[in-house]
């Protein structure tokens, strides 16, 4: 009899032991799976909200460094009255002036593409095949445009865009720049990525 004790002991034992060994193989399988289904902290990242601030934004320059937004470039320019006054002298030579393609929000569907009519804010991929244009404000005769006024001029096929990111005719990009969801946290703190409102 004291054999069979001795036995239904160990027996118990090893089931007890053999049972947490399970559940514990069990749990340290199945935490790596069920933590599979969050986003990562890089793709958090990737997609989340970023604030600028635009309190040295100089008039008629670009802000840089330039700043990031889902790994796309964010051009944020402080226009000039002379720019806002000749902005929409040439639109007849644009392929989209009045913005009728949805490359921006509701509320950045006006002439000039903004909330605040001195800034603008725009993805810095040309829509052609996404180069990044390059930023020539200057409204003075180009080897690429006589009649230049100031806008991005994507160098590697030759697609040009107004102070607004309006696509010009006749050039292989065929859409206007995209204006992404943004708002104004204060008058220094731009918000990319969210349309918290139009102030």
């Amino acid at each position: 009899m004291s054999d069979e004790g001795v036995n239904s002991g160990r027996r118990n034992f090893l089931i007890g032991a053999t049972t947490v060994v399970g559940s514990a193989g069990v749990v340290g399988v199945a935490v790596p799976f069920v933590g599979s289904f969050n986003p990562s902290a890089r793709t958090l990242a990737a997609g989340a909200p970023v604030k600028i601030d635009i309190s040295k934004l100089v008039p008629g320059q670009i802000l840089g460094p330039i700043p990031a937004w889902r790994d796309k470039p964010i051009f944020v320019v402080k226009r000039t009255a002379e720019m806002l006054e000749k902005l929409n002298s040439e639109n007849q030579r644009l392929a989209d002036p009045e913005s009728e393609r949805l490359q921006q929000p509701e509320y950045a569907k006006n002439e000039t593409r903004s909330i605040k009519r001195d800034v603008l804010v725009l993805v810095g991929l040309c829509t052609h095949l996404s180069c990044s244009p390059k930023f020539r404000p200057a409204v003075e005769p180009q080897d690429f445009d006589e009649n230049w006024i100031g806008g991005f001029y994507c160098p590697c096929h030759g697609s040009k865009f107004d102070l607004a990111g309006r696509v010009y005719a006749g050039v292989p990009a065929p859409s206007n720049l995209e204006v992404p969801p943004h708002f104004y946290e204060s008058d220094s703190i731009l918000v990319i990525g969210e349309d918290g409102g139009v102030a």
